[in-house]
C-alpha cells in the first residue's frame, strides 16, 4: 500500500465506478424502508462555492448512513433555474439567458460531481426547462380551476427609464438599481395565490413540526402573525360626511389615540387632494417611496394634515384629526390606522413630528405616571388614564372594548393576519409563462393543458427596456381558447419561488404526461430531512408548506407538511485581507483628494494573493504589507472566497468533504483555515495507513478495543442521526488514536475494518479505496453498517484510584461492582501502597465503590 494516499486518482476512478453502476439510483418499487434527504437545490450561478460544499456533504452523510443501515435512499439534485440574474447576464454579456443558464449547471453539476456526493442523477431537473415548468402551469390552472388564484391591481416599483417592474432589492434609495431614475409606485394587475386562504392551518401545522428548529417556527409564526383585534369606524365631523374604517390589534389603547391616519391611496386621501394641490404633492412624494411594510418602517414618517377631523368613539366631544400618512399602505387591512404615539413607535415618532398629544394608557406598577420620551411603551401593564378601562390587565380591555363596540354597534372583533396572499405575476422574460389568454371578450382565458407548455419564446433581445415577452411579434398574439377571436398572452411570468414550492414532489416522481405520481409520491413524501440555509426560513419554506395544502385541497395529495425534518446549518467564513496602496496619478487626477503622502487606497486581496511570511502577510505581487480583517461571510465583493475545485484538485475530496464535517457544530459558522484543511489533509493520510495494517494470522482478543470499538459504532450511528457530524468525527479521532496504540490481535483488525466502514459515508473515496485493498468484494457504499454488540456498550470494569492520605500512589483494574472488603484487600497489595505503608498500619480505609480507596495512616 503506498504511503500516501493518492485522491487524484481514486476519486475520478471511484465516481466513474459508483456512476457506471448507477449505485445512488433510488428505486419507486423497493419494499425498503424509505429516507428521502434533500438539500436546497442551488441556482446556477456558474461556480459551486464552500457553503455549498458544506451543505451538500451533510446530507451526503445522512444519505450514505441510511443507505448503510438498509434504507432506500431519495437523493437527488435539481437547479432553481429561473431568475433576474440570468437576465442581468443577458444584458451585460449579450448572451441568451438560457444559454448562460445551461452553461452554468453544466459546470456545477461537474463540480459537485467531483466531490463524489452520493446523488441519484437520473433524477435531476431544472426549472427553466419546459418538462419542468409544463407541469408548473398545469397545477397553476389547477389551482386557478380550485379558485385559489385571482387577478387584482397592486402597487409595484416601476422604473421610468429601463420601462420595467423593479424587485425591491434593485430600488436603490428610492433609484432604479441600473438606471438611476426616480423610482414610481404604478398599479398593475397582477395574478395573486391565496395563500391567506390557509394562514390558520399554516400558524396551526408548525405545532406538529418538533423536527424544524425553534427559530425558523418562530419566524413562521411571526410572519404568519394571527391577531385578534376590532374593526370599527370613526364617524366624521361635519362638513366631512365620510366614516373611515380602521383595525387595531390593541382597541384597549382607544383612549390614547391622538390622531388616525390614512394612506395615498385612500378615498378620502384622493377626495382631498382633488381640491388641494399641496395634498396632491404629499400623494405623489408618497408615491415615490418603497411598497414594502418594511421600507415604511424605517423611511422618515411623514404627513399631511388634511383638516378633517372625527370623533372618538366613546366620546362625542373628543376629536381627533386626519392626516395622510406615507406609513400606511391601502393594500394592507382597511388603508386607515388609528395613531396611538405612547404604545406604537411609529406613531410616536409622527406624532414628535406633528406635535400631537401622546397619552400613556398601559402602564407598569408604579410607572402610571411616568411620562413618554422617545421609546414607545410596548411591555405588560394594566390600564391607566382610560375611564372605564383603568385597573384592567391589557386582555382584559380588548375585550371590553370589543365588547362595548359591538354591543353599541360601531365595531367587530375580528381575527386578522399579517400574511397576504403572494403576488407571483413578475414582468420578465425568465420565468415560467404564466398560462393564461386575455380576450377583450371572454377576458382571462386558461390556456387549455392540451397545449401545454407555454414555452418562452427563443428569440428574444434584452436591447430595448422592459419584458421582451411584451414586444414579440408572434409569441403573444394567439387565438382566444374559448371564442376563437384574436387574443394576446398573459406576458407576466412567475415568480420564482413558485418553481421551488414543489421541486421536491417532482424529484419523487417524473411522469411525462403529469406533474406527478400520487401514489408515488406519497411513498416518498414527505421528505424526511431537508437542510439549507436560514435565510430560507420564511418565504421559501412558507410557500412550499402553502402549495402542498394547495394539492392537499385539490386532491392531489393526502398530506400538508412537506418537510418532516428541517435543519438550518451555519455559513461557512474566512478571514478577509486588504492592502493599501499609492493611488496613480491619473486617480489622483481624477479624483484630486489625495495629497503627498497620504496612506492611499485600500483594495481587497483573495487568500491566494497572500505570502504568509515570519515577517507578517505580504500581497504576492506588489509586496505590500497585507491586513488581516474580521472572519466573515464568504463573499466575491470581499475576495475572501475560497474556489473547492482549487482545493480538491490540491487535497482531494475526502479532505474538503472532512473539514467541512470537522471543526465546528454544523448549526453554527465555520472558519475555512489553511490549517484546518491541512489537518485533514494528514488525518486521511493516517487514516489510509493505518488501513495497511491489517495483520493477517493475527490472533487474540482485546477486550478493551473491543469495548471502544462498539460504543464508537453506536455513537457515531446516534451522531449522525442528530446531524451532529463534529461529534461523530470526533469519535472518530478517538478510536483510529485506540487502534494505532493496540497491539496486533484479531480484534485490531476487525477495529481497522471497522473503521473504513465508520468513515464510508464522510470519505466515500479513501473507504472504497480501503475496502478494495483489503479483499474485500463488492462496493463499501453497498456494504452494511457495522453490527452493535449490545454486551460490549457496558463497561463492565473500573479503574480504581488508590490513595495513601489523600494522594494517588497506584490504581488497579477490577470487576464493576467489586466489593468493599475485596477492594480494601486488593488496595492494600498495590506494589506503590505496599511501599509507602513500609509495614505501617492503617488506621482507617475510605472506600468509594468503583472509584477509588483512600488510606489514612
Amino acid at each position: 500500500m503506498q504511503r500516501r494516499f493518492n485522491p487524484l486518482e481514486a476519486d475520478a476512478r471511484w465516481q466513474a465506478i459508483w456512476d457506471d453502476k448507477q449505485s445512488f439510483r433510488a428505486d419507486d418499487a423497493s419494499e425498503k424502508p424509505r429516507s428521502y434527504v434533500l438539500e436546497m437545490f442551488p441556482y446556477p450561478s456558474g461556480r459551486i462555492h464552500i457553503g455549498h460544499v458544506r451543505n451538500y456533504s451533510m446530507g451526503d452523510v445522512l444519505a450514505r448512513f441510511r443507505r448503510m443501515t438498509g434504507h432506500e435512499v431519495l437523493h437527488p439534485m435539481g437547479w432553481d433555474a429561473f431568475g433576474m440574474p440570468a437576465e442581468n447576464a443577458a444584458m451585460e454579456k449579450k448572451v441568451h439567458p438560457g444559454n448562460w443558464t445551461r452553461d452554468n449547471i453544466a459546470n456545477m453539476r461537474a463540480q459537485l460531481k467531483k466531490l463524489g456526493f452520493a446523488i441519484d442523477w437520473s433524477r435531476e431537473l431544472a426549472t427553466c426547462e419546459p418538462d419542468y415548468y409544463g407541469h408548473e402551469q398545469a397545477l397553476f390552472l389547477d389551482m386557478l380551476e380550485a379558485g385559489l388564484v385571482y387577478r387584482k391591481e397592486s402597487a409595484v416599483n416601476w422604473d421610468p427609464v429601463d420601462m420595467t417592474v423593479l424587485a425591491n432589492e434593485q430600488v436603490i434609495d428610492g433609484k432604479g438599481w441600473r438606471s438611476g431614475a426616480p423610482v414610481e409606485k404604478r398599479k398593475l394587475s397582477q395574478w395573486f395565490l391565496k395563500i391567506t386562504q390557509f394562514g390558520d392551518d399554516l400558524l396551526d401545522g408548525l405545532k406538529s413540526l418538533d423536527q424544524w428548529p425553534d427559530k425558523v417556527r418562530t419566524m413562521q409564526e411571526n410572519w404568519i402573525g394571527r391577531s385578534k383585534g376590532l374593526q370599527f369606524h370613526f364617524k366624521p365631523v361635519a362638513p366631512f360626511d365620510t366614516q373611515i374604517e380602521v383595525y387595531s390589534t390593541r382597541p384597549d389603547t382607544i383612549f390614547g389615540a391622538s390622531f388616525v391616519a390614512i394612506a395615498a391611496d385612500h378615498p378620502v386621501a384622493q377626495a382631498v387632494a382633488a381640491g388641494n394641490g399641496e395634498a396632491a404633492d404629499f400623494i405623489a412624494l408618497c408615491k415615490a417611496g418603497g411598497t414594502t411594510a418594511a421600507e415604511l418602517e424605517t423611511a422618515e414618517k411623514l404627513g399631511f394634515d388634511t383638516g378633517l377631523t372625527v370623533t372618538h368613539p366613546f366620546d362625542p366631544e373628543w376629536q381627533l384629526p386626519v392626516f395622510i400618512a406615507n406609513f400606511v399602505l391601502m393594500d394592507y387591512g382597511t388603508g386607515a390606522v388609528m395613531g396611538v404615539p405612547a404604545h406604537d413607535q411609529r406613531d410616536l415618532d409622527f406624532a414628535r413630528k406633528y406635535m400631537l398629544p401622546v397619552e400613556r394608557v398601559v402602564a407598569a406598577e408604579g410607572d402610571e405616571s411616568a411620562p413618554i420620551h422617545n421609546e414607545a411603551y410596548s411591555a405588560p401593564g394594566r390600564l391607566v388614564n382610560s375611564r372605564f378601562l383603568d385597573g384592567m390587565t391589557v386582555e382584559e380591555a380588548k375585550a371590553e372594548v370589543i365588547a362595548r363596540a359591538e354591543a353599541e354597534g360601531w365595531g367587530t372583533g375580528t381575527t386578522v393576519f399579517r400574511l397576504r396572499d403572494w403576488g407571483v405575476s413578475r414582468q420578465r422574460y425568465w420565468g415560467t409563462p404564466i398560462p393564461v389568454i386575455h380576450c377583450a371578450d371572454c377576458g382571462p382565458v386558461p390556456v387549455p393543458k392540451a397545449q401545454l407548455p407555454v414555452v418562452l419564446p427563443e428569440d428574444v433581445t434584452f436591447d430595448i427596456p422592459g419584458n421582451p415577452l411584451d414586444r414579440h411579434p408572434t409569441w403573444k398574439h394567439v387565438d382566444c381558447p374559448s371564442c376563437g377571436k384574436a387574443a394576446v398572452r398573459e406576458t407576466d411570468t412567475l415568480d420564482t419561488f413558485a418553481d421551488s414550492s414543489w421541486y421536491f414532489i417532482r424529484f419523487a416522481s417524473q411522469p411525462k404526461d403529469k406533474p406527478f405520481d400520487r401514489e408515488t409520491v406519497e411513498k416518498w413524501l414527505p421528505v424526511g430531512q431537508y437542510i439549507g440555509g436560514v435565510e430560507h426560513a420564511i418565504l421559501h419554506l412558507l410557500y412550499a408548506r402553502f402549495w402542498t395544502r394547495a394539492l392537499q385541497h385539490m386532491g392531489q395529495l393526502g398530506f400538508a407538511e412537506p418537510f418532516t425534518g428541517l435543519f438550518t446549518q451555519g455559513m461557512v467564513t474566512h478571514e478577509t485581507y486588504t492592502v493599501r496602496r499609492p493611488p496613480t496619478e491619473q486617480e489622483r487626477e481624477h479624483f484630486g483628494w489625495y495629497p503627498p503622502g497620504d496612506d492611499g487606497i485600500i483594495e481587497w486581496r483573495s487568500p491566494d494573493q497572500v505570502v504568509r511570511t515570519d515577517g507578517g502577510l505580504f500581497d504576492r505581487e506588489t509586496g505590500l504589507k497585507v491586513k488581516v480583517g474580521r472572519v466573515e461571510k464568504m463573499s466575491k465583493s470581499k475576495k475572501n472566497v475560497v474556489d473547492p475545485d482549487d482545493i480538491i484538485a490540491q487535497y482531494g475530496a475526502d479532505a474538503v468533504r472532512w473539514f467541512m464535517l470537522s471543526d465546528s457544530p454544523p448549526e453554527r459558522d465555520l472558519p475555512w483555515t489553511e490549517s484546518g484543511i491541512e489537518g485533514s489533509w494528514r488525518f486521511v493520510n493516517r487514516l489510509w495507513r493505518l488501513f495497511g495494517q491489517i495483520e493477517a494470522g493475527a490472533e487474540g482478543q482485546d477486550k478493551p478495543l473491543d469495548r471502544k470499538l462498539h460504543q464508537t459504532i453506536d455513537g457515531i450511528a446516534k451522531d449522525i442521526e442528530a446531524l451532529s457530524f463534529n461529534k461523530a468525527v470526533a469519535k472518530i479521532y478517538e478510536l483510529a488514536n485506540a487502534v494505532e496504540k493496540a497491539a496486533p490481535s484479531a480484534s485490531r483488525n476487525a477495529a481497522i475494518r471497522a473503521l473504513a466502514l465508520l468513515v464510508a459515508p464522510m470519505t466515500p473515496h479513501l473507504a472504497e479505496e480501503a475496502w478494495a485493498d483489503m479483499g474485500e468484494t463488492g462496493l463499501i457504499a453497498d456494504a452494511a453498517w457495522p453490527v452493535v454488540d449490545p454486551a460490549l456498550l457496558v463497561d463492565d470494569e473500573v479503574t480504581i484510584a488508590c490513595q495513601v492520605m489523600g494522594k494517588l500512589r497506584d490504581t488497579i483494574t477490577v470487576a464493576k461492582g467489586t466489593a468493599k472488603d475485596e477492594l480494601e484487600r486488593l488496595a492494600l497489595a498495590a506494589p506503590n501502597v505496599v511501599r509507602i505503608l513500609d509495614g505501617a498500619a492503617p488506621k482507617k480505609i475510605i472506600v468509594v465503590p468503583d472509584r477509588l480507596v483512600n488510606i489514612v495512616i
